[in-house]
């Protein structure tokens, strides 16, 4: 799995700043941080990509695992030129930015964890939630995802699902199931829960009060485990920071502009 088999997007910024890497959610393409990305620091150099098998990325000949995608996270990095990046993970994303974080700490200097957990190790959502997790219909039916949207992401989806909707299809490309499958593969035979207390950058961990995916506790138990962990719960979903992400963007900039 080489860099660059991986499909970017590189928005360079101010000089000298160090970068912002972004990891996706399952089943999601780069496009799904537009949101986000619009209400963050113009200044702040950001990198986004799609994983194999997914959006623009090139489809694996076999299954990988998050210690892979995290070596190609970083031979990406390097060839954009940047000696040292933060990174921030949503829901499966936050098991890769986990994962970088331990694999590459000196490369890696601060770290957002949002709405995610450590694994198969986690406190799980109810049977519903995760049997609807299994095939990525919900991103390539959008009246499907309309239907399920709040009882999956909690929160703003309960009462405006189109919001959730248009995120979740953003890109104009269809998910491909073997691509949703391997990503499924990886975080099903992973788990951060004996190492976390070895990741000693600072670390947000943001969760939600209405996430049905990642039922909150998780969130406590990461931040406690977490050396340097510090939790912000806030009001809403498992989306809230795509669909109403000026209540979140300005608590990841002030914790990465943190001296």
């Amino acid at each position: 799995m080489g860099r660059r088999e991986l499909a970017y997007l590189h928005q360079p910024g101010e000089p000298g700043r160090v970068p912002l890497v972004l990891c996706n959610g399952i089943g999601s393409s780069m496009e799904l941080f537009d949101p986000l990305v619009r209400e963050l620091d113009p200044g702040r150099p950001v990198v986004r990509f799609d994983v194999p098998g997914i959006g623009g990325s090139a489809q694996p000949k076999l299954p990988y695992t998050y210690h892979q995608l995290a070596f190609t996270m970083r031979g990406l990095l390097d060839r954009l030129g940047y000696a040292r990046a933060d990174v921030l993970g949503i829901s499966w994303g936050g098991g890769l930015a986990q994962q970088f974080a331990f694999q590459h700490p000196w490369f890696c200097r601060r770290v957002v964890l949002l709405a995610t957990a450590t694994g198969m190790c986690m406190v799980p959502a109810t049977p519903k939630v995760l049997a609807r997790m299994l095939t990525p219909r919900r991103h390539r039916d959008p009246d499907y995802a309309r239907s399920i949207a709040g009882d999956i992401y909690g929160g703003s989806a309960r009462t405006a699902p189109d919001t959730t909707v248009a995120v979740l299809h953003s890109s104009m490309r269809a998910t491909p199931v073997r691509g949703y499958l391997y990503q499924l593969a990886a975080i099903g035979s992973w788990t951060s829960l004996p190492w976390l207390p070895m990741i000693r950058q600072p670390t947000l961990v943001l969760a939600g009060d209405d996430d049905p995916l990642i039922p909150s506790v998780n969130g406590s138990v990461m931040s406690r485990l977490l050396p340097r962990g510090q939790l912000h719960r806030y009001h809403g979903g498992h989306l809230a920071a795509l669909t109403e992400p000026e209540t979140l963007a300005p608590v990841i900039d002030e914790f990465l502009d943190r001296d």
